[in-house]
């Protein structure tokens, strides 16, 4: 191609698309985004993020927007249908990255909020304009877009496919799915409810062999309920409103309930078998689909943004390889397949319709529960693969200390950085040099020279995902930062 309409064309803008965009702007990238739908869609999904997806939207600049539509969550719990707590997931109020553990959320105003920080931030962004199929040649992608005033083609150097669990991308390209055989279906339930008749403030999974529940509050006045559809129920008799209606009746205050929406979802386990070909990338559900138990839904499909958008960058810029683009599923599907299956196991646990398997489950757990042990872990690996040295610390989320309420994060903006002391002065760009005895680092230097203690080493390279690359000696991990970004990555 001898002429491109963008460096990256992102198509579906939910979340995902909407992260990879913004973020692929920062990186000083052209972006096109297009969504077949002219509007945001009206209705939340997801309910919960986590702190390392609060400090993904504090690096497009709209943390300070989503506090009146978020709630910070205090803990997270498995009970029996007697209410014994089965698994207790407390959730801290300021995490390691610089933000609590977990936060409940109404989607539609972040996507409201994400959608005017893109557009602001300069992505073309398309909508009521669907992908109708693409052609990929040597240096780029020929993509046709139809919308109301009909079709066009756009040349675009990379190509990501954010648009969902059924996304047109991944189906022309060719790329299937593997199964966990995990299928389940569920009524879900949005509510809002006048806090002087809301239910407690929980999160909480209730797992009662007559029917499993999900129960949790989400921001300002809409809680949430999930209701497994038993075997034998019909999807359409068990949404009817007089039905739910009998549903949430056990929460009291049903008269002053306003219900926001109804639908019935299928939780599964899925993976793409492939994530890039050529020059088009899969990135959220198109890529993975998890059940909602561990509340990962959304954030891993955030994950993949982050990771993918500065990679091109690079890229483009010149300054790596287009090789390491391999390293996107390489370091994504083990950690997206982590979280899979620990929602799997989260979810082995909640859809027991057997009353003497239940039994037997909730007399095992509470036995080992008394012990202290607890069956399931919401530890996430760090990430490991080609772009990242053979040191500690490599593929961890690299610490965020928050001082008299100023994050550290602002200092790293979207650049990959050089932090420790004594470093040498002739950092390459668009490395950041960060040394530790500048004085705008004073107020974080205890807490990074605690870490880099802790570590063994002197310096550490931090990617521009926030991701460690390694720590050690500042000259070394100068030197093996460039020759990863210009090494082709091992299949």
């Amino acid at each position: 191609m001898s002429h491109f309409d963008c460096d990256l064309l992102v198509v579906g803008l939910g979340p995902v698309g909407d992260v990879v965009a913004g973020l692929a702007r920062l990186q000083g990238l052209s972006v096109i985004a297009i969504d077949k739908s002219q509007a945001i869609y009206p209705l939340p999904r997801a309910a919960v993020f986590d702190g390392e997806i609060m400090r993904v939207f504090q690096m497009l600049g709209i943390e300070d927007e989503l506090g009146p539509y978020t709630r910070i969550g205090d803990r997270y719990q498995f009970l029996t249908a007697n209410r014994e707590i089965l698994l207790d997931f407390p959730l801290a109020q300021t995490g390691p990255y610089g933000w609590a553990d977990s936060y409940a959320f109404h989607q539609p105003a972040l996507e409201s909020i994400l959608r005017k920080r893109i557009g602001a931030l300069g992505v073309d962004v398309r909508l009521g304009v669907a992908a109708a199929g693409l052609r990929q040649t040597d240096d780029g992608v020929e993509v046709t877009l139809e919308g109301a005033d009909g079709a066009q083609t756009v040349r675009a150097r990379y190509v990501t496919g954010c648009d969902g669990a059924s996304s047109l991308i991944r189906s022309t390209l060719g790329v299937g799915l593997s199964d966990y055989d995990f299928d389940e279906p569920w009524l879900v339930i949005d509510a809002e409810i006048p806090s002087k008749h809301a239910p407690p403030v929980v999160a909480q999974q209730i797992c009662d062999a007559a029917r499993p529940i999900t129960h949790l509050a989400m921001a300002g006045d809409r809680f949430r309920w999930e209701f497994m559809i038993l075997p034998g129920e019909a999807p359409d008799e068990i949404s009817r409103d007089d039905r739910i209606r009998e549903l949430l009746a056990p929460w009291g205050a049903v008269e002053h309930m306003r219900i926001d929406r109804k639908a019935v979802y299928r939780f599964h386990g899925l993976v793409a078998d492939r994530w890039r070909v050529g020059r088009v990338f899969l990135a959220g559900d198109a890529a993975h689909q998890t059940p909602p138990f561990a509340g990962q839904g959304m954030c891993a499909g955030i994950r993949d943004a982050v990771n993918l958008a500065w990679k091109i960058a690079a890229v483009v810029r010149g300054e790596a390889e287009d090789q390491i683009l391999d390293s996107y599923q390489e370091e994504r599907e083990p950690h997206a397949r982590v979280v899979i299956e620990t929602a799997i196991a989260m979810g082995r646990v909640v859809c027991v319709l057997d009353a003497k398997a239940a039994a037997a489950r909730d007399a095992e757990m509470l036995a080992r529960r008394a012990t202290g042990a607890q069956d399931v872990s919401i530890a996430y690996p760090d990430l490991s693969g080609a772009l990242f040295s053979n040191s500690a610390a490599a593929g961890s989320l690299f610490p965020q200390p928050v001082v008299n309420g100023r994050r550290f994060d602002i200092l790293l903006g979207n650049s990959p950085a050089l932090i420790g002391d004594d470093l040498p002065g002739d950092v390459p760009a668009p490395i950041i040099r960060l040394d530790l005895g500048d004085d705008r680092l004073a107020p974080y230097a205890e807490a990074l020279r605690a870490w880099l203690r802790e570590q063994g080493a002197s310096s550490v390279m931090v990617r521009p995902d926030r991701h460690v690359f390694g720590v050690g000696e500042a000259e070394q991990l100068l030197a093996d930062w460039e020759h990863a970004l210009k090494t082709p990555v091992a299949a």
